[in-house]
């Protein structure tokens, strides 16, 4: 794909302006490698919460609170493209509909799977939670 052979490209440049010699055997792949990394990285740039969902969004007579807990999610910084992590928790109280507890965690990951601030990776997680299932 382009995309990867441009990657790779310019992380060859980045370990010549390091000083390292991207044809050394040990660096010889690793700009294909982090280019196919930073792909996985960021993958959630093509994901949509139709697909996260995936029709997972049930009609039930439930008023009770959903919490899901400690879900994990690693992301990367976009001011400086550190990794970070942490967990996330989801609660709700549905209205009519309850949405598949596993969505929520694959929620979580469809928004840190791409570059981000953590108050913005929060807002994203409620704001698709809302969409999908108009809780209270």
């Amino acid at each position: 794909e382009d995309r990867l052979e441009r990657m790779a490209g310019a992380v060859e440049t980045i370990l010549e302006c390091l000083g390292e010699d991207p044809k050394r055997e040990g660096l010889l792949k690793t700009p294909q490698r982090m280019a196919k990394a930073l792909m996985y990285f960021t993958s959630g740039y093509k994901t949509t919460l139709d697909t996260c969902v995936n029709e997972a969004v049930f009609r039930e007579d439930h008023r009770e609170m959903v919490l899901v807990k400690d879900i994990d999610i690693h992301s990367l910084c976009e001011h400086h493209m550190v990794p970070f992590f942490g967990k996330v928790h989801i609660a709700y109280i549905p209205r009519n509909n309850v949405l598949g507890l596993s969505k929520l965690a694959r929620i979580a990951e469809m928004y840190a799977r791409r570059l981000q601030v953590q108050e913005r990776l929060a807002k994203q997680i409620a704001m698709a939670n809302q969409s999908a299932i108009q809780p209270l």
